[in-house]
């Protein structure tokens, strides 16, 4: 085969797309790194803030279903920790067993992300 048989693919020009628009996870301007969960994003935005986290064990007759009471200290894609100050217990809790999460005072919530963060 002398390569004639298939054509080059070619590519459409990038001469009409917008430069400025910044590749995902390009938050360079942001204090907070953004993750694409909007649940940690949440989290995040409440740091500090005293919460019960419900979570479910499926595969345990022990821990079926656990509350968690404490203040949230970080909050990534896959965790969550948190701390309680009045027994010295800190956890750290896969997100795949959370189920919900209750707050004792107002939420920050910013679903477009288009205010600083503090």
């Amino acid at each position: 085969m002398n390569g004639s048989f298939f054509s080059n693919p070619t590519f459409p020009s990038t001469s009409g797309i917008n430069n400025a628009i910044s590749p995902p996870g390009n938050i360079s301007s942001q204090s907070i790194p953004l993750e694409q969960s909007l649940i940690e994003n949440i989290l995040r935005l409440n740091k500090g803030k005293r919460v019960r986290v419900f979570a479910s064990y499926p595969d345990s007759n022990e821990w079926r279903d656990k509350i968690y009471t404490g203040i949230i200290e970080e909050s990534g894609r896959d965790h969550l920790i948190l701390s309680d100050s009045n027994t010295g217990n800190w956890w750290l809790i896969r997100m795949l067993y959370v189920n919900y999460v209750e707050f004792d005072e107002k939420i920050n919530y910013n679903p477009d992300y288009s205010d600083t963060f503090d």
